[in-house]
C-alpha cells in the first residue's frame, strides 16, 4: 500500500532555525541532485552579472551593452535638444514678430493683455493690420514672404462672426436674439495700398457691435530658418499661418486682442549651401543607426532574458506542486520577472522609434519634432531611471532600492485616499472662490494652486490675491485655506513619510536577520555553493530534461 501512495502525498517540513525556513524532501523515488541542481539554476538565475560572471566567467555583455546605450542615447538626445530648441526658438520669435508689426501700440509683458474699449479703436486696429500686411515687404526685417498657390497670392481675409438677428435694449432692460451665428468675410490681396480713413467704404467692411461676437483675421506668410546652417543642418522653410482675433463674446466692452499662429515645417524645395553637398548629415546618421542597432540589440537580450525568467518560473511552480504539493504565490512567481529588463524593453522600444522620426527629420522627409522630442525624451529618462537597477548590486544602495519598492503598493493606496480629499477641495474651491480668485478660475488652475500649497509655495500671494469685496467668501476664503493647509501639510504628508519611513525600518530590521521572507527565498537558501565554487559548470538544457522527466515520471505514478 506504502508504495502505491500518489505521489501528491509526500510530504515536507518546513522548520524554522534563527527566522530561516528549511525545506525537507520527503520523496523515496526522488533524486536529491535533482533538487539541489533546481536550487542552484535558481540561485544562478538571482545572481548579479558580477557573481554570475564568477560563476561560469560568462561577460556581463548586458550589463555593458547598457553603459554604453546610456552614453548613445543621451549624447543623441543632447544633439536634437540642442536642433529642437532652435525651431521652438524660431516660432516664438517670429510669433513676437506678428504682434509688433501686426498689433497697433504693442508693448511686451502688457498686463492683462491687449485690450480695446472703443470703437475707433477696433477700426484702427483692424485697418493697422491690413496695411502693415500689405507693406510688408517694407517694414520686417525678418525673411517674411507672401504665400503662393498657382502663382497667385492667397488673400488676407477679414472674418466677422455675429448674431443673426438681435434687438437690445438695456434701458428698457429688453431684448431679442437670435442665436444662430453667421459668418461674412472679405479677401484683400497684397497688391495695394488702402488708406487708413477710406477703408471700410470701399471694402464694405462695417461692425454692428451689438451683434458682434469676434473679428478674425487670418493670412499666410512663409520663412526659411536659416540659423540652422551654422551647425551642420539643412534650414527648414516655415509656412506661419496667423490668426489674429478681436473677442468680444463677453460684450463687456472689452474687446481682447490675440494672436495666433499655425506652423508647419517643410523641406525647402531647392537649395544650395556653399561649400556642402548634404555629406555633413551622414555621421548623425551613422550616429543614429548604431543607436537604433545598439536598443535593438538590448532588446532582443532583455526579451531573451524576460522569457528565460517565465520558463524557469513555470519549471519552479511544477516542482514545487509535484513534490511539495505546494502553490507557489503570486509573489513568488513576480520575482521571475524582472521589472528591470520591462522598462529597459519599453525604453528601447521608445528609442527606437524616436531614432526612426530623427532620421527622418534629419534627411528632411518629415518634421514630427514635437513626437521624436517625446520619444526620445521619455526614452532616456528611462535609461537613467534603469540605471539604479545596477546601483543595487552594492548593499548600502540596495536597501533604499527594496525601500521604493515595498513601499510602492502602500503609496499608491494612500494617495488613492488622499486624492478623494485632493479632489473635494478641488471642486470647492473652484465653485465657491474661482468667480473672486484668478488662481481658482478654472478647475486645472486650482489644482496646480493646491498642489503649490502643498509644497508650501507662494501661500502669501494666495491669501493676498483675495478680494475683500465679500465678507463672507472672504471668510470662506480664510477656512478654506486655512483647513487645507494644515490637514495635507501636517497630516497627510507626515502620514506619506511615515508610511515610508516604516517601510525602511522594516526592510533594514529583515537584512539585519537576514531571515528569508518567501518560500522561494527559502528554498533558494538551501544551497550553499558559492559563486567561486564551480559548481555552476553545468549544461541548463540536461538539468531541464531531467526536471522534465522526472516529472513525468511523476504523473505516471500517480496514475
Amino acid at each position: 500500500m506504502e508504495e502505491s501512495e500518489p505521489l501528491l502525498v509526500a510530504r515536507f517540513e518546513e522548520r524554522s532555525t534563527n527566522g530561516r525556513c528549511r525545506w525537507s524532501l520527503r520523496t523515496p523515488n526522488m533524486d536529491p541532485r535533482v533538487v539541489e541542481d533546481l536550487r542552484r539554476r535558481l540561485k544562478y538565475f538571482f545572481m548579479n552579472p558580477c557573481q554570475k560572471y564568477k560563476a561560469r566567467g560568462r561577460k556581463p555583455w548586458k550589463l555593458m551593452l547598457q553603459i554604453l546605450k546610456i552614453a548613445l542615447i543621451t549624447a543623441q538626445l543632447v544633439s536634437f535638444g540642442l536642433s529642437n530648441e532652435m525651431m521652438v526658438t524660431f516660432k516664438d520669435e517670429n510669433l513676437m514678430t506678428f504682434r509688433h508689426l501686426f498689433l497697433k501700440g504693442y508693448k511686451d509683458h502688457q498686463l492683462g493683455g491687449h485690450v480695446l474699449h472703443t470703437k475707433t479703436d477696433v477700426y484702427d486696429h483692424i485697418y493697422y493690420i491690413i496695411n502693415s500686411y500689405i507693406n510688408l515687404q517694407n517694414l520686417t526685417v525678418g525673411n517674411l514672404a507672401y504665400e503662393k498657390i498657382d502663382g497667385e497670392y492667397t488673400p488676407l481675409l477679414v472674418c466677422q462672426e455675429f448674431y443673426r438677428n438681435s434687438n437690445i435694449d438695456p434701458g428698457n432692460e429688453t431684448f431679442y436674439i437670435d442665436p444662430r451665428i453667421d459668418t461674412d468675410c472679405i479677401a484683400i490681396y497684397p497688391v495695394r495700398s488702402l488708406d487708413n480713413g477710406s477703408l471700410a467704404t470701399p471694402l464694405n467692411f462695417s461692425l454692428d457691435f451689438r451683434r458682434l461676437l469676434s473679428v478674425n483675421v487670418y493670412f499666410t506668410l512663409k520663412t526659411i530658418n536659416l540659423q540652422t546652417v551654422r551647425h551642420h543642418e539643412l534650414p527648414d522653410c516655415y509656412v506661419f499661418h496667423v490668426v489674429i482675433t478681436f473677442d468680444n463674446h463677453a460684450h463687456s466692452g472689452n474687446i481682447k486682442v490675440a494672436v495666433g499662429n499655425d506652423v508647419t515645417i517643410n523641406e525647402c524645395r531647392d537649395w544650395n549651401v556653399e561649400g556642402t553637398s548634404g555629406e555633413n548629415d551622414y555621421p548623425l546618421l551613422f550616429f543614429d543607426s548604431a543607436v537604433i542597432l545598439a536598443c535593438f540589440t538590448s532588446l532582443i537580450l532583455c526579451v531573451r532574458s524576460v522569457v528565460n525568467g517565465i520558463q524557469l518560473q513555470f519549471e519552479f511552480n511544477t516542482f514545487f506542486h509535484a513534490y511539495y504539493n505546494r502553490i507557489v504565490t503570486m509573489s513568488d512567481r513576480m520575482e521571475f520577472v524582472n521589472g528591470w529588463y520591462i522598462l529597459i524593453i519599453v525604453s528601447d522600444t521608445l528609442t527606437i522609434a524616436g531614432s526612426a522620426l530623427k532620421i527622418g527629420i534629419q534627411t528632411k522627409f518629415m518634421t514630427s519634432y514635437d513626437e521624436c522630442s517625446i520619444l526620445l525624451g521619455t526614452a532616456t529618462m528611462m535609461v537613467w531611471v534603469g540605471v539604479i537597477r545596477y546601483l543595487g548590486f552594492f548593499k548600502k544602495y540596495n536597501i533604499l532600492i527594496l525601500t521604493l519598492r515595498a513601499a510602492f503598493p502602500n503609496v499608491i493606496r494612500f494617495c488613492c485616499c488622499a486624492a478623494m480629499i485632493y479632489l473635494g477641495y478641488c471642486f470647492c474651491g473652484w465653485i465657491v472662490l474661482g468667480p473672486y480668485h484668478d488662481k481658482f478660475r478654472t478647475l486645472d488652475k486650482v489644482t496646480e494652486c493646491l498642489f503649490s500649497l502643498v509644497n508650501g509655495d507662494d501661500m502669501y500671494a494666495t491669501f493676498m490675491k483675495m478680494p475683500e469685496n465679500g465678507y463672507m467668501v472672504w471668510l470662506f476664503s480664510r477656512l478654506y485655506l486655512y483647513s487645507f493647509i494644515s490637514l495635507f501639510i501636517y497630516m497627510v504628508l507626515s502620514l506619506f513619510i511615515a508610511l515610508i519611513t516604516d517601510t525602511y525600518e522594516t526592510i533594514k530590521h529583515h537584512q539585519q536577520e537576514k531571515a528569508p521572507v518567501s518560500q522561494l527565498q527559502a528554498f533558494i537558501a538551501e544551497c550553499r555553493d558559492e559563486p567561486e565554487s564551480g559548481r555552476y559548470q553545468t549544461d541548463e538544457e540536461s538539468l531541464s530534461c531531467c526536471l522534465l522527466s522526472c516529472f513525468c515520471c511523476g504523473c505516471r505514478k500517480k496514475t
